[in-house]
């Protein structure tokens, strides 16, 4: 159960001020709740379980050494990114990959799977889609609450922007969101390292 909470605090943390409650947002004048949050769970479980499935068939792997070396990658990827995303503008980012969402958006497609062909292409390479991979080295006979945890960490920080989304907008800007994501990388890295070593 460590696995599903971690999972889910990571995912749900990183995704607050994110660009995917931008675009859940963006559908929640016109499309019903429950629809756009059964695509977000179904782009969640595409994104995030080819991640997690991924990270687990690594971390099975028998040899302890290659598994030392695989988890210490992983967390020291996790203080990186924490730290350059810290420092760097994601304005960039969001805008390359918002360009992406809205020619999607922009299809005459059903909403359930245009949101999660969204939430499925928007995450690939993303650093939660990264972080979902180290979680399934470092967790890999936990795949089914990591996958888990997961999507309820996307659908709880989505239904936030749907049903605050325009609150937090004027309370939280996106810098402050993007700041508290990076120092949990960052935390995550360091406890993960210091378990690992001590």
């Amino acid at each position: 159960m460590i696995a599903f909470f971690v999972a889910f605090l990571l995912v749900f943390l990183s995704e607050l001020g994110d660009k995917t409650q931008l675009l859940v947002l963006s559908f929640s004048s016109k499309v019903k709740s429950v629809w756009i949050l059964l695509g977000v769970c179904l782009g969640s479980f595409l994104s995030h379980g080819i991640a997690i499935l991924f990270g687990s068939s690594i971390g099975l792997l028998e040899n302890a050494i290659f598994h030392f070396y695989l988890e210490l990658f992983t967390y020291f990827s996790f203080l990186l990114f924490g730290i350059f995303s810290l420092f760097s503008s994601s304005e960039e980012e969001n805008n390359k990959k918002g360009s992406l969402l809205q020619k999607l958006a922009s299809l005459n497609l059903g909403y359930v799977f245009m949101i999660a062909a969204s939430i499925a292409i928007g995450e690939f390479g993303d650093k939660t889609f990264l972080a979902s991979i180290g979680l399934g080295i470092s967790y890999p006979h936990e795949k089914i609450f990591l996958i888990a945890g997961a999507i309820l960490g996307m659908v709880v920080s989505d239904s936030i922007a749907i049903l605050l989304g325009k609150f937090l907008s004027h309370k939280v800007s996106e810098a402050t969101m993007q700041k508290i994501s990076s120092l949990l990388f960052i935390l995550f890295g360091i406890v993960g390292l210091i378990f690992l070593f001590f």
